[in-house]
């Protein structure tokens, strides 16, 4: 099998202070058992056992005055093992100086693009962003907007209620691909809430600088739930497609629930076969510029 993982962080946890403090209210639910270091070896050893060959590490909230030191020490742990196979960073993009920032990320031809975390909930244990319009910021856009020149993507995380906001600025960048998230971050299968996600995802998927990772399908319901997967993959897959999908795990977090070969195979189980190709690979090596192996 040769899968790549899109999405996945290693995590230290003497630069996270939210890891190594006093417990905070996380998206993912209490994380005591992952309050330590998760560190290239055992996040190898995790890959390799549900058999994935590359991998995409994505920010995983350092400090943003720390956005250079996190590329750089990725950086190395490549040159060392070849893990991560690339890297999306982080960079405080409503500041006016993100794109020195980002300039400097990209001295490490190891990294890919930024995340920016923007997902705002009713819920507040579900929230990140400080207000849910925050895209709408013209530093931020113009901010995005310079990611075409460094040729690089951006991993867009929001809720349904946003993917309106989400749609105005993808159309505003067109030379920008996007990344979508955890499939649009759907909480659960209430009908109000499946239809607002399904409205959503369709405009988001008009677009075609958009792709979209079947990630994180444990977030929510914080259980490895077969059904629901297959209820997100059918779903997804008929907006986007299998050239514009990619699977992913959201490790160590999904470790709270289950084991990685668990999760690869509830995935695979819920992939139709002739899209494997695409999904578990071809996607991931093509929007993040992954050598062939």
């Amino acid at each position: 099998m040769n899968t790549v993982d899109a999405h996945h962080h290693v995590w230290r946890v003497k630069d996270m202070p939210w890891l190594s403090g006093p417990m905070v209210p996380r998206i993912f639910g209490p994380y005591e058992p992952i309050k330590r270091d998760y560190l290239i070896d055992e996040y190898i050893a995790d890959a390799t056992s549900g058999g994935i060959t590359q991998s995409v590490y994505v920010q995983a909230n350092w400090p943003l005055d720390q956005a250079v030191a996190e590329v750089r020490w990725l950086n190395e742990l490549h040159e060392e093992t070849g893990w991560p196979t690339a890297v999306v960073g982080c960079a405080d993009l409503f500041s006016p100086d993100a794109v020195d920032v980002m300039k400097e990320q990209a001295e490490f031809p190891v990294v890919r693009g930024t995340r920016l975390q923007l997902h705002w909930h009713e819920n507040e244990e579900f929230r990140f962003a400080v207000a849910p319009d925050r895209m709408k910021d013209p530093v931020f856009r113009r901010n995005v907007a310079a990611l075409e020149d460094l040729g690089w993507l951006f991993e867009l995380q929001v809720f349904p209620g946003q993917m309106a906001d989400a749609a105005d600025l993808v159309e505003a960048v067109p030379d920008v691909t996007f990344v979508l998230v955890h499939a649009g971050m759907l909480t659960d299968r209430a009908d109000e809430t499946v239809r607002e996600w399904r409205a959503g995802m369709a405009r988001l998927a008009s677009y075609p600088n958009v792709a979209v990772k079947l990630t994180g399908q444990g977030t929510f319901t914080r259980r490895l739930d077969p059904d629901f997967i297959a209820f997100v993959a059918t779903e997804t897959l008929g907006w986007f497609g299998a050239e514009r999908a990619m699977f992913g795990t959201n490790f160590p977090v999904e470790k709270l629930w289950t084991d990685l070969p668990s999760l690869v195979a509830a995935w695979r189980a819920a992939v139709p076969e002739p899209d494997h190709a695409a999904v578990f690979a071809d996607t991931a090596r093509r929007v993040y510029a992954l050598p062939e192996q």
